[in-house]
């Protein structure tokens, strides 16, 4: 069985108080990734609560952003359609850059006549969510290939997006 994860692809992240060029340039290959997609897809969304400015990334990166509830903390519409899928898509609220409740969703969603046979990640952003992501899933499963799709992912910039991608790689996650 081969997981997708979509980290993060909220409208704060794409287009909005903290959205890129680059990250509005992955949405259609995100899209079309899910689309094509045979099996279980999470889809992961940052998860801030009114008081954020008052926690410990609140005061490193003061923008609010992700409340939940929010238009901001909404998938992006285009992703959000693509992954209109009962029963194959599941949607996992996360408090943080990585999320510990993620390798424990994927074990769930395991089939025992189906074991996990990979696990691939796209998304937001590189440099922060999909590499903390990564490294959780490679720590879980360190015998199952974790892949990230370089084209399907952004990082806050290209630099810090390169930069997490050959930290990955060190850590034996495939860059596809």
């Amino acid at each position: 069985m081969d997981f997708l994860i979509v980290v993060d692809m909220q409208n704060d992240f794409v287009d909005g108080v903290l959205g890129t060029k680059e990250a509005e340039a992955i949405v259609p290959a995100v899209a079309e990734t899910i689309r094509n997609w045979n099996g279980p897809v999470i889809c992961t969304r940052d998860t801030h609560q009114k008081f954020y400015l008052h926690t410990q990334e609140g005061e490193h990166l003061p923008v609010i952003h992700c409340v939940e509830g929010t238009e901001g903390w909404e998938l992006n519409p285009v992703i959000a359609e693509a992954a209109d899928v009962p029963d194959t898509v599941m949607e996992l609220n996360k408090p943080s850059f990585g999320s510990l409740e993620l390798p424990k969703c994927i074990q769930l969603l395991e089939d025992d006549e189906d074991p996990i046979s990979s696990i691939t990640l796209v998304g937001l952003c590189t440099d922060i969510c999909v590499i903390s992501n990564a490294m959780i899933l490679k720590a879980a499963f360190p015998e199952t290939p974790i892949r990230v799709l370089e084209k399907c992912c952004a990082g806050v910039t290209p630099e810090q997006h390169r930069n997490a991608l050959n930290a990955m790689k060190v850590c034996q996650i495939e860059v596809e």
